[in-house]
């Protein structure tokens, strides 16, 4: 794979190797027991990849494949599920008629979140209101309407499905279930984050399992940044051992995160089209930019040739892999190869033995985008996508 894998000759790069240094307190322990117990929970798994230890110049690399969680073909559904059941609890604690009656779980989406909080409402005798972007897929819609939600469509990017759907949950019945925080609006965000920390918790026991000890580098796909938040929290909360380095990733055209961290400060950019939809978000979290800014080591932007390789390889070596979730892959690559690739390697501490994990957020059927042949509408199987 490596001789045919071109990279950029210099990718968009950040780097802050003292982040390593950063701590921070951990998540609730509680989160993991909550999940444990959810019908159809278990681990989803951590492969080993061979060829791709020896292509990076590594000791193992693993992927935490999210292809099947909870039912649904990404990661979403731990985050949504833990912050459904805290706000419902919360509001049954209130007391009141509001409290016994049926709850409109409000949101928008790219897809993956939209269609976990879609799930998790209809599950629990919920209602769910999902705004939808331009740009989504019509199969990923039509995933979402088939949990029994109403779908609302907007003519505009996802920071305006966003503005409408926290002005359609002002209502009592209402409850806005966002991946994405802004000023005023951060605990139920708060607790999708929380709710991704036991993805990470299964990283450390497979890890220990395989007899790999501790990641040195972990690679996330970002979007808004609230699973970089969670995985940032969880490696920059453990009281010893090795810190890994930390990268995320984004597609070029939609490197908020990255840009913010170049000019010190959260910004909003104007994004444009890219097959890694999910991670098409123009805004970091407000959330997760603190924690982003002093913990991550370092964020590369990659294009969409990048993800559709890393996803055709990915395929090829046995794992399901849409162009977000197969960000992680094209991440590194970048960063370990090209014009001052030793300086990058050298930033991440990476070595011959080190072990690298990569975080592949979706799976195939959860990206319509076409990777090849099929053409860009075509449907996939129970297409989705969303923000990391």
């Amino acid at each position: 794979m490596a001789e045919n894998t071109p990279s950029l000759p210099t990718p968009p790069w950040f780097a802050r190797p003292a982040a390593r240094h950063w701590s921070c307190p951990p998540p609730p322990a509680k989160v993991r027991d909550f999940h444990a117990g959810l019908p159809g929970y278990a681990p989803t798994p951590l492969t080993e990849l061979a060829p791709l230890a020896r292509e990076l110049g590594v000791g193992r690399v693993f992927v935490k494949d999210e292809s099947a969680r909870l039912g649904l073909p990404a990661f979403k559904a731990l985050g949504a599920t833990w912050a459904v059941h805290r706000a419902l609890a919360e509001r049954a604690a209130a007391g009141g008629a509001a409290a016994t009656a049926p709850a409109t779980l409000v949101t928008a989406t790219d897809g993956n979140h939209g269609r976990a909080v879609a799930r998790t409402a209809r599950l629990l005798g919920q209602r769910a209101r999902v705004f939808v972007p331009q740009g989504v897929h019509p199969a990923a819609v039509a995933a979402i309407a088939a949990e029994e939600a109403e779908v609302i469509e907007v003519a505009g990017s996802y920071d305006d499905a966003v503005r409408r759907a926290a002005e359609a949950a002002a209502g009592p019945d209402a409850v806005l279930v966002q991946d994405t925080a802004w000023p005023g609006y951060e605990r139920i965000p708060g607790w999708i984050v929380e709710g991704y920390a036991t993805l990470c918790g299964e990283i450390d026991a497979q890890l220990l399992a395989a007899g790999a000890g501790s990641p040195g580098l972990v690679a996330v796909p970002v979007g808004v940044g609230a699973l970089a938040q969670a995985v940032v929290t969880h490696y920059r909360s453990r009281p010893a051992g090795p810190a890994p380095a930390l990268l995320a990733v984004e597609p070029e055209t939609a490197a908020c995160v990255l840009t913010s961290l170049t000019r010190g400060e959260p910004v909003s950019i104007t994004t444009g089209d890219t097959i890694m939809a999910g991670l098409n978000c123009g805004t970091p979290s407000s959330l997760a930019w603190p924690v982003l800014r002093d913990g991550l080591d370092a964020a590369v932007a990659v294009t969409d040739d990048d993800g559709a390789r890393a996803a055709g390889d990915l395929a090829a070596l046995g794992v399901s892999a849409g162009p977000c979730g197969a960000a992680s892959l094209a991440g590194v690559r970048a960063a370990l190869s090209g014009d001052g690739a030793d300086d990058r390697r050298s930033a991440l501490g990476l070595g011959p033995a080190s072990t690298v994990v990569l975080l592949v957020t979706e799976g195939a059927a959860a990206n319509p985008r076409s990777l090849s042949g099929r053409g860009a509408d075509a449907p996939a199987p129970d297409g989705q996508t969303d923000a990391c």
